[in-house]
């Protein structure tokens, strides 16, 4: 009859991971996913801002196709009335169900003062809030009472669970700041902005210098740079949320294991961005640096992925950051380049329905197809043979039977505005289009009409190159100085 789905969805989660290479989180129980899972290590989003980036994997379209770049507009108004992947496998049979973030949490933190503060940093005494407990606790409660619901009814599930953590402010149990000693956190390897770096590319952080803890700080705007201890701050409390969040995945699979539903559940893990961490000098994401883009991405698929488990037997067994340091390693690492936008097609086809078909060039009328390809293909090949040739079907995510990965993103003006973050549709003037192969990241800032939706790559205000194998943190931009006709012609086609 098919397998459930269990769709684990991150905000803001870079794969600052153990089953990533990270050496000081602490992420035991992601990491005994990853153990009995095929790891993708090169998979990017399509857009480094929330609505954008779902959007696009829950429908398998792009944001030029979705018209989605902004927090303020709805898709189905301004480009069609399309079929999504929840709705997808209502139809065909499944009982669809979602936990998790729909707002973002407002002014959350209560100063030593007494009085609540709107501050980035905020580790909490988890007995004081609101009915002693936090959003994602809340979120992990929910899911594993509908998993048992699940169970008792014998119903074939899709069930999305929506993690807030580490999306800013920062707050998550304070006893998790134990994991992080101050001195053991480092800066960003590159916590400069970059010397040739257009200044339209250039993400000034406002959400960030908006939190009172960073206004005290009297930061000069743009590029004035935030104080090494404040910095290190940041990382210490987002690597806090990182092992917070990973211990409510681990009480949520540990249930999977409880309801006798492991073998019979796909399980993805994924993020809708990454989130820089002062990285070019730049925080938070709204770029389409590697930083901002990458996310992890991980499919547990009973059977294929790993050998089922016998009866009785626990796969997902609950692990306690405090006292585990898991050197598990993943069960496939998986090289090739991939995108969030083939989520779709991938699960449909993980889960024996139909793969929805491929989208025709213009495709605003029609409800059901993909812009990305099923990733399923790529399950059982080996490692090192991420460069050989990819018979790819799928126009969107190749060029030259290579894999890719495009990313864009909006911005108001040619130098960083207020606005340069988070423009509203109607504010956008340039769009940078960026695409990732296994060897560089080629960006191109251009001329957009927000009235029509239109890109002119006859008008490039700015370039960027950045060749990954010497240049691994993207910092040196070798545009101006490369014969890069080619790289063009390949973006325009």
């Amino acid at each position: 009859d098919g397998m459930n789905v269990l769709f684990i969805v991150v905000d803001d989660l870079r794969p600052v991971l153990g089953c990533y290479g990270d050496q000081l989180v602490k992420s035991p129980n992601i990491d005994q996913l990853a153990s009995q899972s095929i790891v993708f290590s090169n998979a990017y989003a399509q857009q480094a801002v929330c609505a954008p980036s779902r959007v696009s994997f829950l429908t398998g379209r792009r944001p030029d196709t979705t018209r989605l770049y902004d927090f303020y507009s709805y898709w189905r108004v301004h480009a069609g009335n399309y079929s999504t992947m929840p709705q997808y496998f209502k139809e065909n049979g499944y009982v669809t169900l979602s936990v998790g973030k729909v707002f973002h949490p407002g002014m959350t933190c209560r100063g030593k003062d007494g009085k609540l503060y709107a501050n980035l940093v905020c580790p909490v005494d988890v007995t004081e809030m609101p009915s002693g407990t936090l959003p994602d606790i809340q979120s992990t409660e929910e899911a594993i009472r509908l998993l048992n619901v699940m169970k008792t009814n014998k119903q074939k599930f899709f069930l999305a669970v929506g993690y807030h953590k580490p999306h800013i402010p920062l707050r998550y149990p304070q006893e998790f700041l134990k994991l992080y000693p101050l001195e053991n956190i480092t800066l960003a390897p590159d916590p400069w902005v970059p010397e040739k770096l257009p200044s339209v590319a250039y993400n000034p952080w406002t959400d960030i210098r908006q939190r009172d803890d960073v206004k005290a700080l009297n930061v000069s705007f743009p590029y004035g740079p935030l104080p090494d201890d404040f910095q290190r701050q940041i990382r210490q409390s987002y690597y806090a949320a990182v092992s917070y969040l990973d211990m409510q995945v681990g009480l949520l699979l540990s249930a999977l294991d409880d309801v006798g539903l492991s073998n019979s559940t796909i399980v993805v893990f994924t993020a809708d961005h990454g989130w820089s961490l002062g990285e070019h000098g730049e925080w938070a994401k709204y770029s389409n640096f590697d930083v901002a883009t990458c996310v992890p991405l991980m499919f547990y698929v009973p059977g294929m992925t790993t050998s089922s488990a016998s009866q009785g037997e626990r796969v997902f067994p609950y692990l306690d950051p405090f006292s585990h340091v898991l050197g598990l390693v993943p069960q496939g690492r998986r090289k090739n380049v991939v995108e969030l936008v083939s989520l779709f097609s991938t699960l449909a086809e993980l889960a024996g329905l139909q793969v929805p078909p491929v989208c025709p060039e213009t495709s605003f009328d029609v409800a059901l197809c993909t812009e990305g390809a099923s990733i399923v293909r790529y399950f059982n090949a080996s490692e090192d043979k991420v460069k050989e040739e990819d018979k790819c079907d799928d126009t969107f995510g190749c060029f030259n039977e290579e894999p890719v990965a495009f990313s864009q993103y909006p911005r108001p003006a040619d130098t960083p505005q207020w606005n340069s973050d988070k423009p509203k549709l109607k504010d956008i003037r340039i769009m940078g289009y960026s695409v990732r192969t296994i060897d560089y990241r080629y960006t191109v800032w251009v001329q957009f009409n927000p009235n029509n939706f239109s890109a002119n790559f006859e008008d490039v205000h700015a370039g960027e190159l950045y060749m990954v194998e010497t240049d691994p943190n993207q910092d040196y931009n070798i545009y101006n100085n490369t014969l890069h006709g080619c790289f063009f012609k390949k973006v325009l086609g």
